[in-house]
């Protein structure tokens, strides 16, 4: 696979329609041709501390921030026929689908794939299956864990490599 949108979100809560930051890479036959980043005000809109310790991100970082609908109709036209590709799928798309249904938007039904599953299925004895061993394994330095966009270019590079 040589098309496809790697997709990385950060929670501010356990709610998973909490999004507070989207990141987003674009691959098209093979090579990166998009970026996107954009903080998210979450929903619920309240911080958990261990959420914060995570990412770095608060309330103030998001309070001038627009909310999931808006942000998500800058994303949406650049996902048209693409799948979507996340490292621990099952976290990714229930916060997408999460979002979509608070919102009462309609969810478009995207094809998602698992960077993770796919490492433990073709990289054995490796320590873990965090994102940042296996983006190392695979010859890309994670600098910036938790952050979305550093997490989503992570995840396309192992895709590259396992899809």
């Amino acid at each position: 696979m040589k098309t496809f949108a790697a997709i990385d979100f950060e929670t501010a809560n356990e709610k998973h329609c909490s999004i507070c930051s989207i990141g987003v890479v674009i691959v098209r036959d093979g090579e990166i041709v998009d970026r996107f980043y954009e903080l998210v005000k979450p929903a619920p809109n309240y911080y958990r501390r261990w959420a914060t310790d995570c990412h770095g991100l608060s309330h103030a970082d998001t309070r001038q921030a627009d909310l999931f609908p808006e942000v998500w109709k800058r994303i949406a036209s650049r996902l048209e026929h693409l799948t979507l590709v996340a490292h621990n799928k099952g976290f990714d798309e229930d916060c997408l689908k999460k979002c979509h249904e608070h919102y009462k938007m309609p969810y478009p039904n995207y094809s998602f794939l698992c960077t993770l599953y796919a490492s433990r299925q073709q990289m054995k004895g490796l320590k873990n299956y965090q994102l940042h061993t296996v983006s190392q394994a695979v010859g890309f330095e994670l600098e910036n864990h938790h952050n979305a966009l550093a997490d989503a270019e992570a995840c396309a590079y192992i895709a590259m490599k396992l899809f």
